[in-house]
């Protein structure tokens, strides 16, 4: 059941992602997007408490972790934007991924006390293979906006990576202090969401306000499968071990690989056997 739960997330997070490289403006759809996600992560929580009684947070530790992974989520959706902006979504999904991997194994096995092994550990260096023919000859696509050393957003990705370990750890202990997965969710995604409202000003509520009425579609497709992707990842989170399920989840590579043809890009040789060798080793960490 967990490995499932994993899988169905990792595809609708792919799916998402896929649908935001697909909008012109990537920051203000994105967050018109979370603001459904919030929505939802919600709505989720309030009909646990009211039906099923389960309180949103049993210590006020869990929600704190909950506002730190709200600051951290901020760091994720900034950095996705950009990196999605400056490259095509093959590579930079899995550098971002992957790259979380390699960041999050260490120290899921640190702070939460998880056993290595020499099968999880031959899995992280055939993720770190993927993750170098991923990011050779990165390359803006057609149209992205340029900016920074490094290329195609590169940069962008290795920072996003950063934040995925950051926002998992941060749930990871939140939900290990008694908080509901929901409930968590939802408090991280709102402080997100007003963070990124305050940051945008007026300008950006108009925009996404634009956004809402000319392609309401897209946000609510987009919202839903970000908002369905994390709810069903915190559930798996809440009882498997982060390394673990990170891990898996990262068998999303292979759908977004397959999501960047689908969406009219057409992936190096050397990008999509980066993104099989970051699956597998993902496959063989998590065994």
């Amino acid at each position: 059941m967990l490995v499932a739960l994993v899988v169905l997330s990792a595809f609708l997070h792919a799916a998402w992602n896929a649908l935001l490289k697909r909008e012109a403006d990537k920051d203000h759809a994105l967050i018109a997007a979370v603001t459904v996600a919030t929505t939802l992560a919600t709505v989720v929580a309030a009909v646990r408490w009211a039906m099923l009684a389960e309180l949103p947070f049993e210590t006020a530790t869990g929600a704190a972790w909950a506002l730190v992974a709200g600051v951290v989520e901020l760091a994720y959706f900034l950095s996705l934007a950009r990196a999605l902006d400056g490259g095509a979504l093959g590579p930079i999904y899995t550098i971002s991924r992957g790259g979380a991997v390699v960041v999050v194994y260490p120290l899921s096995i640190a702070l939460f006390h998880e056993t290595p092994t020499l099968v999880a550990l031959a899995g992280s260096a055939i993720v770190v293979g993927g993750l170098v023919l991923s990011g050779t000859q990165q390359r803006p696509t057609n149209g992205a906006n340029h900016t920074g050393r490094g290329g195609g957003g590169l940069g962008w990705a290795i920072v996003c990576a950063i934040s995925i370990a950051g926002y998992h750890l941060a749930y990871k202990a939140a939900l290990s202090a008694g908080g509901n997965p929901s409930a968590v969710f939802a408090v991280a995604l709102a402080l997100a969401t007003a963070a990124n409202f305050a940051r945008t000003g007026a300008t950006g509520r108009r925009a996404v306000a634009a956004l809402w009425r000319t392609g309401r579609r897209r946000v609510l497709a987009m919202g839903l499968l970000c908002g369905g992707s994390f709810l069903v990842l915190l559930e798996a989170l809440s009882s498997g071990d982060a390394g673990f399920v990170l891990t898996l989840r990262n068998t999303s590579v292979l759908f977004a690989t397959a999501l960047a043809w689908a969406i009219g890009e057409r992936p190096r040789v050397s990008h999509a056997v980066g993104a099989a060798l970051v699956a597998a080793g993902a496959i063989v960490m998590a065994s």
